[in-house]
């Protein structure tokens, strides 16, 4: 091999050598660098959130906005929206009932994906009232965490969401009535509730719908039990009426002491820890416990409110559950109670429900605007 032909080989495979240790250094780094990327990830977050200014105390804001035994974590009024929005990331006094209820709603729309693989909900009429049930217990959820996230912005915004909040109370009132008298019902209460009960139910998901708005639009000249008596009496009277199938038939379990039927008893299980929760709830939602015991130190973390969110939450996924179980195996005897026709009727009776809530809450809501007008004149 000739000089010049020799170095021109030494050149090739230099020149090979170091492309080969080239991509071998750049496959060596790629992970570094991919690692490089994620540890920026929080610095671009940060860049991007908005400042956050500091939460206040109780005698930095409104009275309106002010809750009993909660001294501090309250967030500045009249900032742009994008500051209450990323405030889901800040710790203030309301972080807690957000995460709670938008956790709750992200579990119910999950469970409803993975109940979508075995129920029909297009084909199968008989399966429209679960689905109600699943669609307002997601509602009810949303609007609560909207409300918590979002009325701090204004008294206005106060006002509005909150009435939003009680939209998705009275749709969720509505859902465990069509649930509980479509799977649940046995046949000795149908025959006496027959024709009634969701009409009933309807209207007494209205006006506890109109009972809470104008509890709350009266906030400023009435002491703030009235507004608890204005909210949980009506409330409470749905939720007797609505769940009526359940305690009579948990009533009947209890007498008759034949529990073989290990599929119905799943059920009634279910139905029975879904009361238990809800009752519990009620009881932290009307006292202010234990924050009462502890004023000022469970502005964060502790308020009665918090774990009122908690069991509404293992409440309605017990409902569901036990909704579930019914629609398979009780479908033997509900198909003689509702055809096919009434399953529509209830679906058109929970959208008029819900239209006729909305009105009411948009009614509350011109009122207290113009409430607010005159107080500032």
């Amino acid at each position: 091999m000739s000089a010049p032909s020799r170095i021109l080989f030494v050149v090739q495979d230099l020149r090979r050598t170091l492309v080969e240790r080239s991509t071998f250094m750049e496959k060596i780094g790629r992970p570094f660098i991919n690692l490089q990327k994620v540890r920026r990830v929080p610095q671009m977050f940060a860049e991007a959130m908005p400042c956050m200014p500091d939460t206040l105390s109780d005698t930095e804001v409104p009275h309106f906005f002010r809750e009993r035994y909660v001294h501090s974590g309250y967030r500045p009024l009249h900032r742009n929206w994008r500051y209450y929005f990323w405030s889901l990331l800040q710790c203030h006094n309301e972080t807690i009932n957000v995460w709670t209820h938008l956790l709750g709603a992200l579990v119910v729309l999950i469970k409803t994906a993975h109940l979508t693989e075995t129920v029909d909900f297009i084909n199968d009429p008989h399966s429209w009232a679960l689905l109600i049930l699943l669609l307002s217990s997601v509602a009810y959820m949303t609007f609560s965490t909207l409300a918590h996230l979002l009325a701090a912005k204004s008294e206005v915004c106060h006002y509005a969401f909150f009435f939003l909040d009680y939209v998705g109370v009275a749709l969720y009132q509505y859902g465990s009535a069509v649930a509980h008298y479509y799977y649940a019902i046995e046949e000795s209460w149908y025959e006496h509730v027959q024709g009634l009960f969701m009409p009933v139910a309807s209207l007494l998901c209205c006006l506890s719908c109109f009972c809470c708005c104008y509890g709350t639009y009266w906030n400023y000249s009435l002491p703030s039990w009235v507004r608890k008596v204005s909210q949980v009496v009506p409330s409470a009277i749905a939720y007797c009426w609505d769940s009526s199938p359940v305690f009579h038939r948990i009533s009947l379990w209890l007498l008759s002491w034949t529990w073989s039927d290990s599929r119905s008893t799943s059920a009634l299980i279910f139905h029975f820890g879904q009361v238990v929760f809800f009752l519990t709830s009620v009881f932290f939602f009307t006292h202010p416990l234990p924050q009462c015991w502890f004023p000022g130190h469970c502005d964060f973390l502790g308020q009665g409110h918090q774990i009122f969110h908690v069991l509404l939450v293992l409440c309605t996924l017990c409902q569901i559950n036990a909704s579930y179980l019914d629609y398979l195996n009780r479908r033997h005897i509900y198909i003689h109670f509702h055809a096919d026709r009434e399953a529509l009727l209830f679906l058109f009776l929970y959208v008029l429900t819900l239209v006729t809530c909305a009105l009411i809450a948009i009614y509350m809501l011109a009122n207290v605007k113009k409430l607010l007008r005159d107080k500032t004149k």
